[in-house]
């Protein structure tokens, strides 16, 4: 072989992996001296090292979340906000998501997931700034509606985006790390908010998507994405970067191939479509799932739960939010390990009972303490079984009801209207956000133990839809999950 044969074959071999930055310029494509499982151990840093990143946006939703309770009090204070005016504040992030959700899935088809990653991190960076400089309620309105809507956006494209880089024996655990990172920003607000003002918590609020956006143009975009846009050279450097540089990724190139190439035949849905099993179940089933993880009333505990502790008895109640936000981020972790093992479905049943019996839990304390006088021993056991089952409504919701409707959403869309359904899916999920938000702390004036009996029944319902409506999508390809639908 000549010294020109040699140089073209080596350009030939290094083609595939020029097209996407510097990610790529990174890996070396080594002999095969390399061992099969260090090639399984190199595949797994580079989806894990793609998810650590973009679960960079998941951070920004839960610190957004958890924003409001540890500073409901100063800014009530500071600014002269009456309680349904605070509550609006709270509830105007789900506003704002509602309108980013809209725009989700059209965004992330035409611009790519990567790119609507950075369109969204522009508006909470704002958003955060605007609350932050707050003199009155407009401009604590408006960041908290910019913040809203780029975590709108987030909320649809992480999910997504980790579904279709990750190998199926992984999907499912990388998926779950979605919701693990809402829980961290949770739990992050809470455990600042015990040691700066409310005005600082909005500038540190900024952090996490000054991390993302730099931190995007490191890793690849959507494979499949690349495939249906017709980028046929990009889409497979961007899985062999995935899979490993020495994978054979050819059987998972050919089923993406055939995949986009039937959903292509069909570009256009018409409404009569929908009557088809193959699209009205998968959707019935993820915005089902995702209306009643927010049904669950998890939001209503998550952004008032210094109020919920205060009317529990607890002195120190900014602490215990901060312990509550501890525990499901251990719990979610439990869940992100589980969630391949015992599969989707189970977890889900085990997370509705939980949910029902915590909730039975709380309701009847707070209804038992209305009749007990407020010196009394009963009284403090009763506040602490409260606090109890406000935990336990925590943990089960983390270890199932929190992260899986995220993953199930983006396993079983039909990939010719991921777009349209993901961002229907998204909205009908902020819109009822909003909706419980909006009606917690009016409910916790009105009655402790009547709105925890709300969130019971309503969980006793998720319970019987997981039980008859959703399949196991544990260990099967996203081409797999969708055909079983036909």
């Amino acid at each position: 072989m000549s010294f020109r044969e040699e140089t073209e074959e080596a350009r030939d071999l290094k083609k595939p992996f020029l097209h996407t930055g510097s990610w790529y310029k990174l890996g070396s494509r080594q002999s095969s001296m390399m061992s099969s499982s260090q090639g399984i151990r190199d595949r797994s840093i580079s989806v894990v090292a793609c998810v650590l990143i973009v679960a960079l946006g998941p951070i920004q939703f839960g610190f957004t979340n958890g924003y409001s309770s540890p500073t409901q009090s100063a800014i009530t204070e500071d600014l002269g906000l009456s309680v349904s005016a605070f509550s609006l504040f709270g509830s105007l992030s789900n506003v704002g998501a509602m309108v980013g959700a809209t725009a989700s899935g059209q965004i992330a088809e035409y611009i790519g997931r990567k790119g609507s990653l950075m369109i969204a991190s522009i508006p909470n960076v704002i958003g955060w700034l605007c609350i932050s400089f707050a003199k009155d309620s407009s401009f604590l309105y408006m960041g908290r509606l910019l913040e809203g809507f780029g975590v709108g956006i987030i909320s649809y494209t992480v999910p997504v985006y980790i579904a279709e880089i990750s190998p199926h024996n992984m999907r499912g655990a990388l998926g779950s790390v979605n919701q693990l990172s809402v829980t961290i920003g949770i739990m992050l607000a809470y455990l600042l908010g015990l040691f700066v003002n409310w005005r600082v918590l909005a500038v540190l609020g900024i952090l996490p998507c000054l991390v993302l956006m730099p931190g995007l143009f490191f890793i690849p975009e959507s494979p499949r994405w690349l495939a249906k846009m017709g980028k046929t050279e990009d889409f497979e450097a961007s899985l062999q970067v995935l899979r490993g540089f020495e994978a054979d990724i050819s059987v998972e190139v050919n089923e993406i191939k055939r995949s986009v190439a039937s959903a292509s035949r069909r570009t256009t849905i018409r409404f009569s479509d929908l009557k088809q099993r193959r699209y009205w179940l998968p959707l019935m089933i993820g915005i089902g799932l995702l209306i009643l993880q927010q049904l669950t009333g998890i939001n209503g505990v998550l952004f008032y739960s210094s109020t919920i502790f205060e009317s529990a008895g607890i002195s120190s109640s900014n602490v215990a939010t901060f312990g509550l936000g501890a525990v499901q981020v251990v719990a979610t972790g439990v869940a992100t390990w589980l969630v391949d093992k015992t599969g989707r479905r189970i977890l889900l049943i085990i997370s509705s009972s939980g949910l029902v019996i915590s909730l039975l839990v709380v309701a009847v304390s707070f209804f038992i303490k209305d009749f007990v006088s407020n010196d009394s021993t009963l009284y403090t056991i009763l506040g602490i079984l409260a606090v109890v089952g406000v935990l336990g409504m925590t943990i089960a919701f983390s270890l199932g009801m929190g992260p899986i409707p995220w993953v199930i959403m983006s396993e079983i869309l039909p990939v010719n209207i991921k777009g349209l359904a993901g961002s229907i899916a998204t909205l009908s999920n902020w819109l009822f956000a909003w909706v419980v938000t909006l009606t917690a702390n009016l409910l916790l004036d009105w009655s402790s133990g009547g709105t925890f009996t709300i969130y019971m029944v309503l969980c006793g319902f998720t319970l019987a839809f997981v039980a008859i409506w959703v399949p196991e999508t544990k260990g099967r390809t996203l081409e797999e999950i969708q055909r079983s639908f036909r």
